[in-house]
C-alpha cells in the first residue's frame, strides 16, 4: 500500500494497531504494520519494561506509544491529582452505589486483599515521566488519543524524528490538531471502541481529509477487514487505525469472559457510556452499563475520578466472572467498537493483518474491473 503514511513510517502496510497488549503491538509491527501501545495507565517502570521488550521482539521496526492528553479533567486547574488525592475526592454516594452493585452480583472481596488504586496519567505531572521513557526509546510515533498535543511535545518529537498523531472525533478537533503541528490526524468515527464522538466514520473521514489537507489522515472506527481499508482509502485516508479487531486475537490480554462475550456479540451490542472513564466511551453493553443508566443511579464522575472509583471493582468483577455460572459474568465489559459483530473467532494477530491485506487486494481488483 504505497501511501504517504506508509512512506513516512517506512512500513509495508499503513495499518496502525492500538492495543494495551505489548504482544499485539509487536506482532502487528512484525507483520508489516505499526503497533501502538496504549500507555495511559502505565507506570514509568512498567512502560520502560514494555518498550524494551517490544524493541527486542521487533528488531528496529517502527512502533508507537499512545497517551491521553485531555485539556479538561478534574484537577486541571491545579496541575492534576494523583491516585491518593482522587480517592479522597470520591463521593460517599458513589462508593455506596458501587459497593451495593457488587454485592447484588455476588462480587466479594477477600478480607486481606488490597484494593487496586487505578489512575490515568492525564495531567502533565502524570504523563511527562511517561514521555521521558518513551523518548528514551526508539519509538517512531507518539499519539494523543484525547486532546491536542502540547506544543513542547510536538517540538520534542520532531527533534527526535518522531511522528506525532492525534485522534479527532469532529472536524473542529482535527483543525486544532493540524494547527498544533501534528504529522497525522486520526479521524475516528462513533463506531469505534473507547472514547468517541457522535459522527460516523463514513461522514467524518472525507470532512477531515478536506479540512486539514495536506496533513495525511488515518481512518478509524468500524475497520477490521480489507474491504473497510479499501473504503477508508477511497474516502481519502492514507491508512487505518484499528483497535477492536485485536481484542479477540490469540495474543490479546482481554479477560476470558469478556473475550467470549465479544465473540458472541452483534454490532448492536455496544453503547457509549461514561461509566468507565467519566467521558463517553463505546463499550460492550452489559449489566454494568445498564446499571449506570438507571434513573436512581448517581451520575458518573468526571475524568479521572470515575476511573479511580471503578478500577478495583472492575478487577474484582473479572476475577469473579472467571467462575462458570457466576452472576458477576453479567457485569463484565470492556471497550469495543461496533465492528465487534464481525469478530467471531480467535486468530493469531499476524493472520489478522495478512487477511486484511489479502481482502484489500481482492477488493481493489474487483473495483478495478468496474471502471
Amino acid at each position: 500500500m504505497r501511501t504517504r503514511v506508509a512512506e513516512m513510517l517506512g512500513v509495508e502496510f499503513p495499518i496502525f494497531a492500538f492495543s494495551h497488549c505489548r504482544d499485539v503491538v509487536a506482532a502487528v509491527t512484525n507483520a508489516g504494520g505499526v503497533g501502538v501501545l496504549g500507555a495511559v495507565a502505565h507506570s514509568p517502570k512498567r512502560l520502560e519494561s514494555e518498550l524494551s521488550w517490544i524493541e527486542e521482539q521487533t528488531g528496529g521496526k517502527p512502533y508507537g506509544v499512545d497517551l491521553l492528553l485531555p485539556p479538561k479533567y478534574v484537577g486541571a486547574d491545579t496541575g492534576g491529582i494523583n491516585s491518593h488525592q482522587a480517592q479522597d475526592l470520591l463521593p460517599e454516594e458513589h462508593r455506596a452505589f458501587v459497593d451495593e452493585l457488587l454485592a447484588r452480583y455476588d462480587v466479594t472481596q477477600v478480607a486481606d486483599e488490597e484494593p487496586v488504586r487505578g489512575g490515568l496519567n492525564i495531567s502533565p505531572k502524570g504523563y511527562e515521566p511517561l514521555l521521558d521513557v518513551a523518548f528514551s526509546h526508539n519509538i517512531a510515533l507518539i499519539a494523543s488519543a484525547l486532546g491536542p498535543p502540547p506544543h513542547d511535545l510536538v517540538e520534542r518529537a520532531h527533534s527526535q524524528n518522531v511522528q506525532v498523531a492525534a485522534l479527532a472525533g469532529t472536524t473542529e478537533h482535527a483543525r486544532r490538531h493540524a494547527a498544533a503541528g501534528v504529522d497525522l490526524i486520526v479521524a475516528q468515527g462513533t463506531e469505534a471502541g473507547g472514547h468517541t464522538g457522535e459522527v460516523a466514520t463514513m461522514v467524518l473521514v472525507p470532512e477531515v481529509v478536506d479540512a486539514v489537507a495536506p496533513t495525511p489522515v488515518l481512518a478509524a472506527g468500524g475497520i477490521a477487514r480489507g474491504r473497510q481499508i479499501a473504503a477508508a482509502l477511497a474516502l481519502g485516508a492514507e491508512g487505518v487505525w484499528c483497535g477492536s479487531v485485536w481484542l479477540t486475537t490469540e495474543e490479546a490480554e482481554t479477560a476470558p469472559v469478556v473475550k467470549d462475550k465479544f465473540l458472541a456479540a452483534s454490532s448492536s451490542d455496544t453503547v457509549r457510556s461514561r461509566s468507565m472513564t467519566g467521558k463517553p466511551a463505546r463499550m460492550l453493553r452489559t449489566a454494568w452499563t445498564d446499571e449506570w443508566e438507571r434513573a436512581d443511579t448517581p451520575n458518573p464522575l468526571g475524568m479521572p475520578l470515575q476511573t479511580a472509583l471503578i478500577t478495583d471493582s472492575q478487577v474484582r468483577i473479572n476475577q469473579a466472572a472467571a467462575h462458570p455460572g457466576a452472576k458477576a459474568r453479567e457485569l463484565a465489559t470492556y471497550f469495543v467498537g461496533q465492528v465487534v459483530g464481525s469478530l467471531d473467532r480467535v486468530r493469531p494477530t499476524r493472520a489478522v493483518v495478512l487477511e486484511m491485506v489479502e481482502e484489500y487486494i481482492d477488493t481493489i481488483g474487483r473495483l478495478d474491473g468496474l471502471t
